[in-house]
């Protein structure tokens, strides 16, 4: 920063400042010195310059490499703008900032933000993955790595964790997600957050975390993306809206709009949203930035005749910053001018901003990101690469094992075949941000030539995944003759799910069935492991063959924790997250569902005028929760302490869980409460509890829930939140589909 600058700052805070560092409160959000401070800063920027710190613009470093586009720079020089996404590394960061920093009239600070979705450069699962995983201490330790990496590489900002509730498999953006489950959703997306920011922000390992999208935009009509969303309030505040809130309240400090609209308002302009619920009902005080161009889109969406319209309903609403489209940096002056917009809702939403820049500590040491030592020493090491493995065992689950087919035995020969075996980039996923291939140190051939004994691997292609040409039939067909077991790697490649990656048919794409059919007559044991961004239509394929893995895209070291779970060098414990369908007819399918007036029976399944479907089961192929290890685990002495509860009270309960199989593993036992009578109607069930246990063969443990009021709480027919007396039952188990159940009565008072 020049001396003018410098004198110019120092100037406006120094009643407020007076050697005053940034205080470890950063989570507390209201700092009164940082208030104070920023109310300094405020009061010396012009117009332009604080409508500059709502303008985020991108490097374009995923599509041309480390470069600004034409004109970036000079918007930087002149405070046109205060942020930017998609630039990262030290030498990178540093060379902008200092743009910002030394050639701007007040010197202050970018904000750097990227895509830091499931880890920087070493790779976890994709974001469904972790959560099958039901693990919430190493969910929160994936996120803490990847902020580490993050923030290693000169990054301020991540735009995650993604909370939108996924109960559509088309669309693909439950890649990005938690599932279809609210309550597991509120846990992971609070872990994900503590993960990222820590307890404090200032600390240089940590980056600001991004709740998106707000608000439903999993619920988009027909499991298109970016399609509309239509739902009753109850919806939206029972279902979707939670998981945002519980990022809010474990301290996320930034919201990013979705792209839908919902009751006919695009979310970005969104009063409702933005302001009525997100501030003033949940009391946020971060800042709220739109998704990609997201402003702009309000002209489509038919809201706004133009830019200069589409900007003034953005800020109205209570939008703080403008990614990429450049609407407030073109418009909101005018607006202003106009008296459209006053200043003072502008100087709010620079408050946000800045705040965030004081509570990083980049306004006292804006190039404390910027660290080559640090680079080096945290990118991709050892201690990370070891959390990126621990991540992909504990996600990967086992949904078939006939016969004890799996683990695969050192000496036993086996045929590899299929098109996602030898492939480094799929195992990284979607969003895969800074991610590299290159890292990648085995694929999932590799990982399993590396546990079997030498000579005992063949590999054959087998097909691609998703052409019709079947000319390499022939070669898997004879080296699956050849060997002991089939291993089968297919499934979807890296970019068939995620943002605009929507499909209408969740099967395995290509000539991939055909190959595993044909492979399936030849009486040889077969396991699939299959790569996925969603729950697939894999009826046909389970059928077929003796075992199933769902790997999902399991990162950086996933070929690694594939292979040493198919050798039970680790033994399986993910669960499902997501219900798999029987076929796309049956979607949405999720296990919360309400029962009908005409409920099918199935044990009298000629029964006509039932809510039933003429050609398929009602059950999916595989429910919510479901997931099996190389061990065994039986449920025993489900009982309550007592069987009514005071409102206001508690209820305690205790299940005996047994590893009756050969192998340590580990279980997550799941509870589950339905409300069998309400002013409104509820769900069959409800998971309201679950802890994932370590339980070694042969031994038994007692897990314990408390029940409490609020787990049986909901939005009663007049809207108000609270509880109804009468009869409930717990059901806990190993899923959804669980029928350990015990009953009390929640009494009148």
């Amino acid at each position: 920063m020049n001396t003018i600058n410098k004198i110019l700052l120092a100037i406006g805070l120094l009643a407020s400042v007076v050697a005053c560092k940034h205080s470890a409160d950063t989570i507390g959000h209201n700092n009164d010195k940082i208030s104070q401070r920023v109310d300094s800063l405020l009061n010396l920027m012009t117009l332009e310059e604080k409508i500059g710190q709502t303008v985020l613009f991108t490097s374009r470093w995923d599509v041309t490499g480390p470069v600004l586009r034409e004109g970036e720079e000079d918007a930087i020089k002149t405070g046109k703008c205060g942020n930017i996404f998609n630039a990262h590394t030290v030498e990178y960061t540093r060379k902008l900032q200092e743009l910002a920093v030394n050639e701007t009239r007040l010197g202050i600070p970018l904000l750097f933000g990227y895509d830091v979705i499931h880890g920087h450069q070493t790779l976890t699962p994709i974001s469904l993955g972790e959560s099958a995983s039901w693990d919430l201490k190493l969910i929160e330790k994936s996120a803490r790595m990847a902020a580490r990496e993050a923030a290693a590489s000169g990054l301020h900002w991540t735009f995650a964790p993604m909370c939108d509730i996924g109960r559509d498999p088309r669309w693909g953006r439950v890649s990005e997600g938690a599932g279809e489950d609210t309550f597991l959703g509120e846990q992971i997306a609070a872990a994900r957050v503590r993960g990222f920011q820590g307890n404090d922000l200032s600390q240089t390992n940590t980056i600001l975390a991004c709740v998106k999208h707000m608000a439903a935009y999993g619920a988009s009509l027909a499991g298109r993306d970016y399609n509309s969303v239509d739902m009753s309030d109850r919806v939206l505040r029972e279902t979707y809206l939670p998981p945002y809130k519980a990022a809010i309240d474990a301290g996320a400090r930034t919201v990013m709009t979705s792209f839908n609209d919902l009751d006919g308002v695009p979310a970005s302009a969104n009063r409702y949203l933005l302001t009525d619920i997100l501030r003033d009902e949940w009391g946020f005080d971060g800042m709220v930035v739109t998704d990609y161009t997201a402003i702009n889109e309000l002209i489509p969406h038919g809201v706004a005749k133009d830019e200069y319209e589409a900007g003034v309903l953005a800020m109205k609403a209570g939008v703080d910053m403008d990614m990429e489209g450049g609407v407030f940096m073109d418009h909101l002056k005018e607006a202003i001018e106009n008296g459209e917009i006053s200043e003072e809702e502008l100087n709010n939403a620079v408050r946000n901003v800045l705040r965030l820049k004081f509570e990083l500590g980049i306004m006292d040491d804006p190039f404390k990101y910027c660290n080559v030592v640090r680079e080096r020493e945290e990118v991709l090491s050892e201690k990370n690469r070891e959390t990126a493995y621990e991540m992909a065992v504990a996600s990967c689950v086992l949904l078939k094992n006939e016969a004890n087919v799996l683990p695969l035995k050192k000496d036993e020969k086996v045929a590899v075949i299929g098109p996602l075996a030898n492939s480094k980039r799929d195992l990284l996923g979607s969003w895969k941000a800074a991610g590299k291939p290159q890292a990648v140190e085995a694929t999932i051939l590799e990982a399993i030539t590396t546990n079997a004994a030498k000579g005992k691997v063949h590999f054959v292609k087998g097909c691609d995944v998703n052409t019709e040409d079947r000319s390499g039939f022939s070669k898997a067909i004879q080296a699956a003759k050849n060997a002991d077991k089939v291993v089968m790697v297919m499934g979807e490649k890296w970019n068939m799910s995620g943002e605009a990656a929507c499909r209408t048919k969740l099967d395995l794409p290509g000539v991939q069935t055909d190959l595993i059919s044909q492979i399936a007559q030849l009486n040889k044991p077969v396991i699939l492991v299959y790569m996925t961004g969603r729950s697939m239509t894999i009826e046909k394929e389970v059928e077929a063959v003796d075992a199933v893995m769902n790997v999902w895209y399991p990162g950086t070291e996933g070929g690694r924790a594939v292979a040493d779970l198919l050798y039970a060098k680790q033994i399986p414990s993910g669960k499902l997250t997501m219900t798999m369908p029987r076929n796309v007819g049956q979607i949405p399918i999720y296990y919360n569902y309400k029962n009908t007036g005409r409920p099918f029976n199935p044990e009298k399944p000629k029964d006509t005028y039932k809510s039933r479907y003429l050609d398929v089961e009602n059950t999916p192929l595989f429910p919510f929760g479901y997931g099996l290890s190389y061990t065994t685990f039986a449920y025993s002495k489900l009982l309550l302490d007592k069987n009514t509860m005071n409102q206001g009270g508690e209820l305690n309960i205790t299940v005996d869980v047994t590893n009756t199989g050969d192998y340590d593993g580990s279980e997550v036992v799941q509870l589950y409460i339905r409300d069998h009578v309400a002013s409104v109607t509820r769900p069959l069930k409800e998971l309201k509890g679950f802890e994932k246990v370590f339980i070694r063969k042969g031994e038994t443990k007692t897990i314990r829930f408390a029940i409490t009021e609020d787990m049986l709480a909901f939005f009663r027919q007049d809207m108000s939140f609270g509880t109804e007396p009468g009869t409930f039952t717990v059901f806990v188990g190993a899923d959804s589909d669980t029928q350990n159940q015990v009953e009390f009565t929640l009494l009148n008072q």
